[in-house]
């Protein structure tokens, strides 16, 4: 049974403005939206609510006193209250917590919210979260720790990984970014509190016969453990001597020599002192010397001349790196060690140039051999009950440098997408196309390469060409819509763009896959923060106006009276 409206004293008197504006006498007009879901009334919404007016007047009967309901969007005409749109509800995002109590319209989100919050999803607008430790350790959407990204050059990809290194950071995960070849971070470890290590010529150098932190970390082990991860270090001094002979033969060592190498190490750590980490000009003295350990290897059977015919090629090829292009960055004491204790970590090696293969490749393997080294220390110690255990975020920029310059960084790269579990390790990858591996010397390599893909526990993948993504889906497994969604994200910007209103239409739009589930499309917008620390394009901005007459031009000079620079003021804006 319906319950009467109760009318006031002047409903009489309004009786007939009600009955009017029920059978819409008056038309009303409609609001143009341009945005969002269109609610205004349309034609059918008024026949619809005259239909109901007439069958309400209808059903009345005389003397009968019933209520006159309104029209769904209210009574038409002046005063009847009309609302001729109806405003979509106001969208709010908070966590369980915060809106555990609001009804109705709750809804949760289907983005993964944990880990770094990495931008919004392109469809629905949810906050989307992640980073390879995070989704390892805590979601468990990932068995590994790694993150596998490709794309276009200038969409975002090194700007997407600085966003995870600040956020692991916050969580007390260590980023490493063991060779920076641009440098990409470099400003963002300082902003960090981290440390800044630079190698190349004449700005620093690695001395790849410390045993660095490992070294210490086993004398402050002591007893079995230390004497456990003194012969590891041993071992990974030994492959990093090896690694070096091999980038300038550009071939293996052979097996002997590699024996040889090894006594002669043991030898020369024998007899140093525990203060003092030999260095490469004293391995050649071990060699030259020829003591009874390292002439026990060579099978000389007390033959000199036997003796120097199976040490002289280890030996020429010792001479060969401290005498030629990798000399002044191998030869001498470490400049900066790795703080075990430090917030975070970035080797600059952007110093060298990139036409200079062989110090780029032997500054690559010796920086992940200083790095892991110090990883494994920190594992060690915390092993022992001396340190809190600590987990590392590794960033591999620019893969297809490295990649090229020498076949053992591509090793050392396997190894550490196979074993990163067991490390405590989680990392990061980024380059531009799958044809990248194709470029590698071997078949061998190539393969491996490739596998670095299929392992990834993450592929974040930005704007690439629609062939690029059919050979990415063969591995990854991408849908028709995902491929032709990021092929569409490779497009340059329009003709009319200028200056800078218009960036290209990729710039920032990610698709993150995980196994067979359907990849994650989106939008990432950085903060003022984030740009001033990570700007790629600092060579393209110019620098200060220096003043004509601060130059001093130079009349011999045969390139076109070039100024010298020795006399012109730094800027130091």
């Amino acid at each position: 049974m319906k319950t009467k409206r109760t009318h006031d004293r002047n409903s009489g008197r309004n009786q007939a403005m009600y009955e009017k504006a029920a059978v819409a006498e008056d038309e009303a007009p409609i609001r143009y939206k341009d945005e969002g879901p269109d609610l205004s009334p349309t034609k059918n919404d008024r026949k619809n609510d005259k239909k109901k007016a007439a069958s309400r007047k209808k059903s009345a009967e005389p003397g009968d006193e019933k209520e006159v309901l309104p029209p769904n969007r209210g009574w038409h005409g002046p005063g009847g209250g009309q609302v001729a749109n109806v405003d979509p509800p106001s969208m709010w995002r908070a966590t369980t917590v915060q809106a555990c109590g609001l009804w109705p319209f709750a809804a949760g989100s289907g983005a993964p919210m944990t880990g770094v919050p990495l931008g919004q999803h392109l469809y629905t607008g949810a906050t989307v979260c992640g980073d390879p430790l995070s989704w390892f350790t805590r979601a468990h959407y990932i068995s590994n720790p790694s993150l596998f990204m490709l794309g276009m050059p200038g969409l975002g990809k090194s700007t997407l990984i600085n966003r995870m290194l600040i956020g692991l950071a916050a969580t007390g995960v260590v980023p490493l970014v063991l060779g920076d070849l641009k440098p990409d971070y470099a400003d963002t470890v300082r902003a960090l509190g981290g440390q800044v290590i630079s190698i190349g010529r004449g700005v620093g150098g690695i001395n790849v016969l410390d045993p660095g932190a490992m070294g210490a970390a086993a004398r402050r082990i002591g007893g079995e453990g230390g004497r456990v991860l003194h012969s590891e270090t041993h071992g990974r001094v030994l492959n990093m001597v090896a690694a070096l002979i091999t980038i300038v033969r550009d071939r293996p060592m052979d097996d002997h020599e590699q024996s040889v190498l090894s006594a002669a190490l043991h030898h020369l750590r024998e007899r140093t002192p525990p203060d003092r980490a030999p260095l490469l000009p004293d391995l050649v003295k071990v060699l030259v010397e020829g003591p009874d350990r390292v002439r026990a290897v060579t099978l000389d059977r007390g033959d000199e001349s036997r003796y120097r015919d199976a040490v002289d090629p280890l030996h020429r090829s010792l001479l060969g790196i401290l005498d030629g292009p990798l000399g002044d960055t191998f030869a001498s004491e470490t400049s900066t060690r790795i703080n075990l204790n430090s917030s975070a970590v970035c080797i600059d090696i952007s110093r060298i140039g990139e036409a200079d293969t062989q110090l780029t490749a032997a500054a690559m393997l010796a920086a992940w051999s200083d790095g892991l080294g110090t990883v494994a220390a920190s594992h060690a110690l915390a092993d022992a009950g001396l340190a809190p255990r600590r987990w590392f975020f590794t960033v591999l920029d620019e893969l297809w440098r490295p990649l090229r310059a020498a076949s053992g960084i591509v090793d050392r790269i396997d190894a550490l997408t196979r074993l990163n579990r067991t490390l405590g390790l989680g990392d990061a990858k980024i380059t531009h196309t799958l044809k990248d591996a194709e470029s590698l010397g071997s078949d061998t390599d190539r393969v491996k390469a490739r596998g670095f893909v299929e392992r990834a526990g993450m592929v974040v993948v930005a704007g690439l060409p629609r062939q690029e993504m059919e050979e990415l889906g063969h591995i990854v497994g991408l849908s028709r819509r995902e491929i032709s969604l990021v092929s569409s994200w490779s497009s340059p910007p329009g003709w009319a763009a200028h200056g800078d209103r218009e960036e290209p239409p990729g710039r920032g739009r990610f698709l993150i896959k995980v196994g067979g589930r359907p990849g994650i499309p989106i939008k990432v917008a950085i903060t003022d923060t984030e740009r001033h620390l990570h700007d790629t394009n600092k060579r393209w901005v110019p620098n200060k106006a220096v003043d004509e007459g601060t130059y001093e031009y130079i009349p011999d000079d045969p390139y076109g009276h070039l100024p010298d620079l020795s006399k012109t003021p730094r800027n130091r804006g």
